[in-house]
């Protein structure tokens, strides 16, 4: 019987990354909410509640999150805060380091993955300040190592 040589498997090293479709438009979208959400807390809208405004700037984080990765061709696992940051210290490590446990800590406002055992915390004004200053600062590290 011949000796038949198989080809070597293929592995996730072997794999080029490329940008994915839309990056932009998430990148435009996380600008938007974040916008938004800054301009309502400093005009002082009552509408728009703390509850509101930090899932504005949650949306802002994902969404800015999403395009720098899918710029570079990745992917986290999943979209919790703990999620996204695990995928930047994976693929952009210069960009996320020294704001890791600070995006990590806002997952604790709000765990709603099991229905039977959700907590929902309401931020107070003085820490969504805090969070507008992270995630605009976020934005600008994001900015910086995609130029």
């Amino acid at each position: 019987m011949a000796n038949l040589l198989h080809p070597a498997l293929v592995g996730f090293a072997d794999i080029r990354p490329q940008a994915i479709d839309d990056w932009q438009q998430y990148k435009l979208e996380g600008r938007q909410y974040l916008n938004l959400a800054e301009t309502a807390h400093r005009k002082k809208n009552k509408t728009f509640t703390t509850e509101i405004l930090y899932n504005l700037i949650a949306m802002a984080i994902e969404k800015l999150v999403m395009s720098g990765l899918m710029e570079i061709g990745r992917l986290p696992f999943n979209h919790t805060m703990h999620d996204l940051v695990e995928a930047m210290e994976q693929w952009m490590p210069e960009t996320i380091r020294g704001l890791e446990e600070s995006i990590r800590n806002l997952d604790s406002y709000q765990e709603i993955c099991d229905p039977y055992a959700c907590s929902i915390k309401m931020p107070t004004m003085a820490e969504i300040e805090t969070m507008l200053i992270l995630t605009r600062q976020l934005e600008q590290r994001l900015e910086a190592s995609t130029a």
